[in-house]
């Protein structure tokens, strides 16, 4: 099973979703992050799929899309 993640690293992701700046965790850090959120709430179909939609936002914006 995936690392839970860490509530530093959750209000992180927050703050940068709140401030939508440039600075703050990569397309690819926050698309990991939600998948382990995902991976630690297996019944959770809502968490499942932001956590499909943030890989594909980062893998698309790394051109591997």
């Amino acid at each position: 099973m995936a690392r839970k993640p860490s509530l530093p690293e959750i209000a992180a992701l927050i703050a940068h979703l709140r401030a939508n700046g440039n600075a703050g965790p990569s397309l690819a850090e926050n698309a990991e992050l939600l998948e382990r959120i995902a991976a630690n709430n297996p019944d959770d179909r809502e968490a499942a799929q932001l956590a499909r939609d943030a890989r594909r936002a980062a893998d698309k914006s790394r051109g591997n899309g």
